[in-house]
């Protein structure tokens, strides 16, 4: 029904039509039967089930703050499809949660059960990421696509893999687990890793951790995706009595930091990154295309560059140098083994879509396996010269989402970053020795 100045009336709303270059933005101003929708809501973490005719389940989302982002949907512009959707919107339950990394794991596990039209972009569940849990001795907890699933346990799926991969971050602080490949860890090293120092690794390299204790701390892992985090904390709390009762202090002291962590997650880490919508048409988060090569001059004044892409645009704030610190002879695949070795220490870096290296096969097989070890399942590509070095040749497949046009672009930049680094680091040494 039309209003004397133009606008419409929809379900008890007013709305007024704003044209843009991009799409229609449709402008809501709320009206007082729909903020009955979300005016009691709780301010708290957890799960919204909107809901339209009949109990249809119709999308589900998660939040930080429950009533601030639900009434965002009746309180701001959005697109048509989003529209349509407030449009539907007809009860909203919720489902509180302790912290914003539960709402992130019920969030998946609902819209895995329910498939709502509005959360499923896609015809099937391919493109998603999923937690794998490997079926092997000493079980790896991977990230992978639906098509790259293999025999294990899975939870998922989970839309955006910055978000789960932070989770993941935070949960391997309170229950460590090992990122090696079974055949690394048939025979225990002389030295533990460097994932065990710094407390993310329980030892296995090293023969630190029994297989009994290590699968028990595997369960627990499953029963935190599986939503029993009470469960958790109830047997936990047997554990240190038990421990307490054999005098073994040292291991009650560290099941009680782990039943801290657990009642006091800390999701900072989650709660900064943007809450987008992700409902159907809501568009992509670009993907994250990392950039690699090696430069110096007979092993000397050796460099690493990482540049990154947002889709097919270069993101310069995050661009890495590396000085090579451990070869001081020509080998660019020990070099670039110690530049992603390095790199994957730095867990507050957003991990990529799509790894492009410069170079051939022996650049592109160290990157997997360096991927491996560390328990990750990144695309791997490498551009090489070819034996005339007028041409390019494509190590790997691509993503599909991946134009080569951009891979080169991004080859390019990487290169010209290294090369600028490496000049840079040439002269010092040159300033110093005259």
């Amino acid at each position: 029904m039309a209003t004397t100045d133009g606008r419409k009336q929809h379900g008890g709303r007013v709305v007024r039509k704003i044209a843009t270059m991009t799409y229609e933005v449709i402008v809501v101003m709320k009206a007082p039967s729909m903020k009955k929708l979300y005016e009691k809501l709780p301010e708290t973490p957890g799960v919204y089930i909107m809901k339209g005719k009949k109990g249809k389940i119709l999308y589900i989302g998660k939040a930080v703050n429950l009533k601030r982002r639900v009434s965002s949907y009746f309180q701001k512009a959005h697109n048509a499809r989003l529209e349509k959707l407030v449009n539907e919107i007809k009860k909203i339950d919720v489902e509180q949660t302790d912290s914003a990394l539960e709402a992130l794991i019920l969030e998946s596990a609902l819209i895995k059960k329910h498939r709502p039209e509005y959360n499923i972009r896609e015809k099937d569940d391919k493109s998603f990421l999923y937690v794998e849990i490997t079926r092997e001795p000493f079980p790896r907890i991977l990230l992978v696509r639906g098509k790259n699933l293999a025999v294990g346990t899975h939870f998922g799926p989970f839309i955006y893999a910055m978000q789960i991969r932070e989770a993941l971050k935070i949960l391997r602080r309170i229950f460590p687990w090992n990122i090696h490949d079974p055949d690394t860890i048939r025979k225990p090293a002389s030295r533990p890793c460097f994932e065990h120092q710094i407390g993310l690794c329980p030892g296995t390299c090293v023969g630190a951790i029994t297989k009994l204790d290590y699968k028990r701390n595997i369960r627990k892992i499953k029963l935190f995706f599986e939503g029993k985090k009470k469960q958790i904390i109830r047997e936990l709390e047997r554990e240190m009595k038990t421990a307490s009762t054999n005098l073994a202090f040292e291991c009650a002291a560290k099941i009680k930091r782990q039943i801290f962590a657990l009642t006091h997650i800390h999701d900072i880490a989650l709660i900064k990154k943007p809450e987008r919508e992700t409902v159907y048409g809501a568009g992509e988060i670009p993907k994250r295309i990392e950039g690699y090569d090696i430069s110096n001059i007979s092993g000397t004044a050796a460099v690493g560059s990482m540049v990154v892409f947002a889709g097919d645009k270069p993101d310069k704030s995050q661009y890495r140098k590396f000085k090579i610190r451990t070869i001081t002879k020509p080998d660019d695949t020990g070099m670039l083994k110690e530049v992603l070795t390095r790199r994957l220490t730095h867990r507050e870096w957003s991990l990529p879509d799509l790894m492009l290296i410069d170079g051939g096969k022996g650049q592109v097989n160290i990157t997997k396996k360096i991927l491996a070890e560390h328990g990750m399942k990144i695309p791997v590509v490498g551009i090489a010269k070819g034996p005339t070095r007028k041409k390019n040749e494509f190590i790997g497949t691509a993503p599909k989402w991946a134009k080569a046009t951009t891979l080169i672009r991004v080859r390019n930049e990487a290169h010209r970053f290294a090369i600028t680094y490496h000049r840079k680091v040439r002269g010092r040494a040159i300033t110093k020795r005259t």
